[in-house]
């Protein structure tokens, strides 16, 4: 029960590192993947390809791995002819918090999304230190049950779990949560500041011609102690001078009304952006 799982996309950036899980799990594996390189990519992986649509009526869960923009089209033509009970999962939030998917109360609808390894960790093997985005390091994870019985929740979870192991701690949130979680806090706040950083060192540089690895350096190291510090890995022991220059430099480089990133209508306007493809 709920053992054959189908990963559309399979042969893409996030659906290569899943499906090798997948295939090296207890789970039965249909790969889809129409692209030539991802057919490629699944091929030296030793991951057979699956052509055709006949699995549709065989599977217990879909993995919707592709890009946000072709989800609703793809789940159109898809959910209507999925048996019962089964399990959709897609991998980010934008697309269902858009309300993008079709209406079927008799499917579930499932979101998971990495959380990636943290900055923060105790991995001692090389491979695993250099592994950003996860698959070799620890990573926590965040599901949401968006539609279908409460037992399901558990079936999406532990699938969520092999793809994207090892784990170290899966949190339940809502899909509005998830949603303000990314787009909102990962997209909207921290990328555009780490951005503003890059090109701050650029500035450094270009400006005020000072060594480009010096200003890295010099940037790196304090971003290390001050997240450590205001996360609590740290004593947080600024100096008062240090302190009163920050909240000067807000007014110069953050604007007082931040927070709406994170308001869920506004995170639902950047869904539909992102849906859109715009």
């Amino acid at each position: 029960m709920n053992n054959k799982i189908a990963i559309l996309g399979a042969g893409g950036k996030m659906g290569a590192r899943i499906s090798r899980k997948i295939h090296e799990s207890q789970y039965d594996l249909v790969a889809i993947e129409i692209s030539d390189e991802g057919r490629e990519r699944l091929g030296n992986a030793g991951i057979p390809v699956t052509d055709g649509d006949d699995w549709i009526k065989t599977v217990d869960a879909v993995v919707l791995a592709l890009p946000d923009s072709v989800i609703g089209q793809v789940a159109d033509k898809l959910v209507p002819r999925l048996k019962p009970g089964t399990i959709v999962l897609i991998l980010d939030a934008a697309a269902p918090y858009a309300g993008v998917l079709p209406e079927r109360e008799d499917i579930t609808y499932f979101i998971g999304h990495p959380c990636h390894p943290p900055i923060f960790n105790d991995e001692t093997d090389w491979e695993a230190r250099r592994d950003y985005h996860g698959g070799v390091a620890n990573q926590a994870i965040v599901c949401a049950l968006m539609q279908g019985p409460e037992e399901h929740y558990d079936i999406g979870r532990e699938i969520c779990e092999t793809m994207w192991s090892p784990i170290i701690r899966t949190h339940r949130v809502t899909t509005e949560q998830l949603a303000i979680l990314e787009p909102g806090l990962s997209e909207m706040v921290a990328m555009p500041f780490i951005d503003v950083m890059v090109e701050a060192v650029d500035e450094c540089e270009k400006t005020y011609d000072i060594d480009r690895q010096a200003a890295f350096d010099f940037l790196i190291g304090h971003l290390n102690v001050e997240l450590a510090m205001w996360f609590g890995f740290s004593p947080k022991v600024p100096s008062d001078a240090a302190l009163r220059l920050m909240e000067f430099a807000k007014k110069v480089v953050v604007k007082d009304d931040w927070r709406r990133a994170l308001d869920p209508k506004v995170v639902k306007e950047a869904s539909e952006l992102i849906v859109r493809g715009g």
